[in-house]
């Protein structure tokens, strides 16, 4: 899919810049096979970001903020383990959807306050401490909570978006088994 030219802008940049990462990889993403996707030549894409770190930044905001929107609107009026499970699964959808976009949120730290990564990176939270209100834990276990969800989260999404479950257990089964012993960990806690 090409961008046309009059319509070449940061977002259009940034936008097509994550549907190729989902494509071919975020390692595989380049400014020259960027440029030939929207139809310009590589040093036009100068104009819009200031190289492939702006790039990879830009698109992990946009995916920051992309996951953020879908989980908030999947826990929308749930609490406990229904949210747990909404959430959860908004973020797993997400991932397989969009893997390229989504490794680019990975080891990424905000550059200063002014960093689009900060706002996107509050929202992603916000939406995990939403579901988290539901299960009454301590103010200083709050950290420790996020900090598990998104490591069962980011494991089972990035094993199975890399195909990475090859034995002959149901996948759905075992992350909604996951999705249990989180909720059982999370209401001891």
């Amino acid at each position: 899919m090409s961008v046309p030219r009059a319509g070449l802008d940061p977002t259009s940049v940034v936008a097509a810049g994550a549907q190729l990462a989902d494509e071919v990889g975020l390692a595989a993403l380049t400014m020259g096979g960027l440029a030939e996707r929207v139809g310009v030549r590589t040093p036009s894409l100068y104009k819009h970001v200031t190289g492939q770190d702006d790039l990879v930044r830009r698109i992990a905001a946009l995916a920051l903020a992309e996951s953020a929107a879908a989980i908030g609107t999947a826990v929308q009026g749930l609490a406990g383990r229904d949210a747990l499970a909404a959430a959860a699964e908004a973020f797993r959808a997400y991932v397989l959807a969009h893997p390229g976009r989504y490794a680019a949120t990975v080891g990424l730290e905000p550059a200063g306050p002014d960093d689009p990564l900060v706002d996107a990176g509050v929202r992603a939270l916000a939406a995990f401490r939403a579901v988290l209100r539901g299960y009454d834990l301590p103010a200083p276990e709050e950290d420790h909570a996020l900090r598990t969800l998104r490591s069962a989260l980011h494991g089972f999404a990035t094993l199975q978006a890399a195909r990475g479950f090859q034995w002959s257990a149901d996948v759905d089964e075992s992350f909604g088994w996951m999705v249990d012993l989180l909720d059982r960990g999370l209401r001891r806690g």
